[in-house]
């Protein structure tokens, strides 16, 4: 049976036109089921370039499309967004942080709904700071923990607070868990991974304009969040559990870590080692729809 987007939304149904106006698209002027009643998986991630280096990358390996081709950004109508597609994969940018990614996550939603897609398939893609792993290992996310390793995003509804699961889909966490050992490329782990508020205070740095802790403290907290079962850190993954969850969508988070917490805060590496490690995550989640689609 397939599976179709569930909008938790009844007030939508009552309007003539749904305009998705980050997206710069509207049910009114243009013909969503046409434009991606095909997609069947999404990946998303924080930076625009990154996102069309990977529609380039999986079209290259579904073999669509032309070597070199130029792949359209479907939101050039606005500066907050990006999108690509090529056959059933889309490609979009979410920004930094939860804000962000929610506000994309609310159109997107929508926008697949709008599409009449089933059988979605949602995966993060990016990057974070690894606790206890080595630089360049990548993090497949069992669930998304808060500040204080609680499994849940909380959120201020109507001035009232909000609690929702940020569990992720167990069975497809094993799958690309499978993928990564069948690439036998990097080191991959399912784990834990902390979503915070903020670069800086919230991940317990000490290279912020405000620091108000010492080192040994800082060092407790993650080691605290290790022995909980954390082994990354990001900004985006808790409102991107629990708005999946609640659309009835099946997803992931893959995020490779730049460097080990316990170690240090500042990113150290070359530029060109910084680009091979981004690109893990995009040959995992490549692999897995490659795999999905019978072309392995």
């Amino acid at each position: 049976r397939e599976n179709f987007i569930h909008l938790c939304n009844p007030h939508l149904e009552k309007m003539k036109e749904d305009i998705l106006y980050h997206f710069a698209l509207g049910t009114g002027t243009h013909d969503f089921p046409a434009l991606f009643g095909d997609v069947k998986f999404v990946c998303v991630g924080g930076s625009p370039s990154r996102m069309k280096a990977f529609i380039a990358y999986i079209a290259e390996e579904l073999g669509l499309g032309s070597p070199g081709g130029d792949y359209p950004n479907i939101c050039a109508g606005t500066d907050r967004y990006a999108m690509y597609k090529v056959g059933p994969v889309l490609s979009v940018s979410h920004g930094m942080g939860i804000p962000s990614i929610s506000i994309m996550l609310h159109e997107l939603i929508k926008l697949l709904y709008h599409a009449k897609c089933s059988d979605i398939t949602i995966i993060r893609i990016g990057t974070s700071g690894g606790i206890g792993l080595e630089p360049g290992s990548v993090v497949i996310t069992r669930q998304s923990v808060d500040a204080t390793f609680k499994p849940q995003f909380e959120q201020v509804v109507l001035g009232k607070s909000v609690i929702r699961s940020t569990n992720l889909d167990e069975h497809l966490a094993k799958e690309l868990m499978q993928c990564s050992k069948e690439i036998g490329q990097f080191n991959t782990v399912i784990g834990n991974t902390m979503c915070t508020l903020d670069f800086y205070e919230g991940k317990g740095r000490l290279d912020g304009a405000i620091c108000l802790y010492n080192e040994e403290e800082k060092l407790q907290y993650l080691k605290e969040a290790y022995d909980s079962g954390v082994r990354n850190i990001e900004m985006e993954s808790s409102v991107f559990a629990a708005m999946c969850n609640l659309s009835g969508v099946k997803a992931a988070v893959v995020c490779v870590t730049l460097l080990n917490r316990l170690e240090g805060d500042q990113i150290s590496s070359s530029h060109d080692v910084l680009v091979e490690y981004q690109q893990r995550p995009q040959k995992l989640v490549g692999y897995f729809i490659k795999k999905s689609l019978g072309k392995v």
